[in-house]
């Protein structure tokens, strides 16, 4: 619920803000399997309207096979999360995607790059995407440099969350890290996230989008922190 809030305000963070909460108590390959649905339902809902997303997804094509590439590589070569190098590897990504968003300047990209930039920044996203179960880095950073009006980045961003969830549900089925209970689990969790991000649109008419931000960001950057501290620890 607390994840769908954040979606319905800002247009992102329940995948990244459920799984850094949930890998606190269980495994990144049990949490991101939990994320499924909510996270394709939610994400699905965003790529409206519908007229429009064809021309979104002809210039975007390439990014996302880099993406299914790349969770699919990565899928096979590191096997599904687990241990503790996932959830260091997780707080560090959050840590990083935090202060970013926290600091970071506006990219820029020519339209020239985005034919070599986009495959390569959806297979890196892939590749964090088996290892963490997020995937948002760097696929956010790259859609806002492609200077895209505000409707069309949302979608951008749907169509991207959408992809990679496609994706890394293969690829955990196919590493046997997508069980029947977790399935039905991820349906159960669904209703909940909805409802956060109902929550969520109401909020954002009433507060500051960018306060909104940055208190989502910091606090983000605070849990990755923790997270890695912890598992060092151990």
């Amino acid at each position: 619920m607390l994840a769908g809030l954040v979606k319905g305000v800002i247009g992102l963070g329940l995948p990244t803000l459920s799984m850094a909460l949930l890998a606190l108590w269980m495994p990144p390959a049990e949490a991101a399997a939990l994320l499924i649905v909510p996270s394709l339902v939610t994400n699905v809902w965003q790529l409206r309207p519908w007229p429009a997303i064809g021309s979104i997804a002809r210039r975007l094509g390439s990014m996302q096979v880099g993406i299914v590439a790349g969770t699919f590589a990565g899928a096979w070569w590191l096997g599904a999360p687990s241990g503790t190098w996932p959830v260091v590897a997780l707080g560090l990504a959050l840590t990083a995607y935090a202060a970013w968003g926290w600091m970071g300047r506006p990219v820029r990209t020519r339209p020239t790059s985005e034919r070599w930039l986009g495959p390569l920044a959806g297979g890196v996203t892939g590749a964090l995407t088996a290892v963490t179960g997020v995937f948002v880095i760097p696929a956010v950073i790259y859609l806002q440099a492609l200077q895209l009006s505000r409707d069309a980045l949302i979608q951008a961003m749907g169509l991207s969350f959408t992809v990679s969830t496609l994706a890394l549900a293969v690829a955990l089925a196919g590493r046997d890290a997508y069980s029947t209970p977790l399935a039905a689990a991820s349906v159960a969790m669904l209703v909940p996230a909805l409802c956060g991000m109902a929550a969520g649109q109401w909020v954002r008419s009433r507060l500051s989008v960018l306060l909104f931000r940055r208190c989502f960001f910091a606090g983000l950057a605070m849990l990755g922190i923790y997270m890695v501290m912890r598992e060092l620890q151990r």
